[in-house]
């Protein structure tokens, strides 16, 4: 054989990395700062909705948790991307990989799935006025973030757990950060069940759901077709950034899930990282400065009266 087994207590290599030189300090300095600003502005909105009590609605409380999620991916990722820029060697061990694979996939699984729920909730909001309190009611609101959370937890708990006892003949990842896809590639033995369930997690993750959320946003274009000028406006501003974060992390979400080892280095480092690091900034001032109400609750938080 080519090369001997690697024990799973193996340090893994990532190998995107590459000698930066004198430069390592600014990009340091660079990283940093995005990470500040990410805790800033996602903090601010989420204090903004929770301090006004007008902006305890569905909407905003689906907002609210979709930058929490951002928070906690950006906490996953941010503190392990600045410590390797300060290391010579880019090393990660076996087991902390699989945890970095768990709080990734969850971040991207709960972050699609919090979508589709704000999706619904337009969906409600828009074509079925007259049943919207019923229908978007607090417990049904609170049921439906519970799914939100537990349906993610229950399908990368089961992902990492396939892929935690395979015996690796490998320790090369070409990315900045372990992926489920890199590890289970390193894998000796037989690897089946893994691809199977990596596809259906993919076409479920990546297919499904925003096939669901792409018909709810039809029925409102539809709806909205016909009504008068005011409900157009209306259903626009508050449906536009919806979409504007959906097509972001869909355009991003699909490249990474595949094998794009045919693309120059340079570009597979930036989708690496955009994933990560670009919706988590862009989101949050996207809400934050896009929603009217929102904007003067975060206004009033960064310049209080007097």
């Amino acid at each position: 054989m080519a090369s001997a087994n690697v024990s799973s207590s193996s340090s893994l290599t990532l190998a995107a990395y590459w000698d930066l030189g004198s430069l390592r300090s600014l990009w340091f300095l660079f990283l940093l700062l995005l990470y500040v600003a990410v805790l800033g502005c996602n903090l601010v909105v989420i204090a903004a909705i929770f301090v006004d009590r007008s902006l305890h609605q569905p909407m905003y409380v689906l907002i609210c948790n979709l930058l929490t999620n951002q928070l906690c991916g950006s906490v996953a990722i941010y503190p392990f991307l600045l410590f390797q820029l300060l290391q010579s060697t880019h090393a990660v061990s076996h087991a902390a990989c699989l945890v970095q694979v768990f709080f990734l996939f969850f971040y991207g699984n709960v972050q699609i799935m919090t979508l589709a729920a704000m999706s619904y909730d337009r969906y409600v909001a828009i074509c079925c006025p007259l049943q919207y309190h019923r229908r978007m009611s607090s417990q049904r609101t609170l049921r439906l973030l519970l799914l939100v959370w537990l349906l993610p937890l229950l399908e990368v708990s089961f992902m990492v757990s396939l892929s935690a006892p395979l015996r690796l003949c490998g320790n090369h990842i070409s990315k900045v950060y372990c992926d489920n896809y890199s590890v289970v590639k390193l894998a000796c033995g037989d690897t089946t069940l893994n691809n199977v369930y990596g596809l259906i997690y993919t076409c479920v993750a990546l297919l499904s759901v925003p096939a669901l959320i792409l018909y709810t946003y039809v029925r409102i274009i539809r709806v909205c077709l016909s009504s008068g000028a005011s409900t157009r406006r209306k259903a626009l501003s508050t449906c536009a950034p919806h979409l504007v974060v959906m097509t972001r992390f869909n355009v991003t979400a699909v490249p990474n899930a595949f094998d794009v080892g045919n693309l120059s280095r340079v570009f597979q480092v930036f989708l690496s990282l955009y994933i990560v690091i670009g919706p988590p900034l862009l989101n949050a001032l996207l809400y934050g400065l896009n929603m009217s109400k929102l904007r003067a609750v975060c206004r009033g938080l960064l310049s209080p009266k007097i």
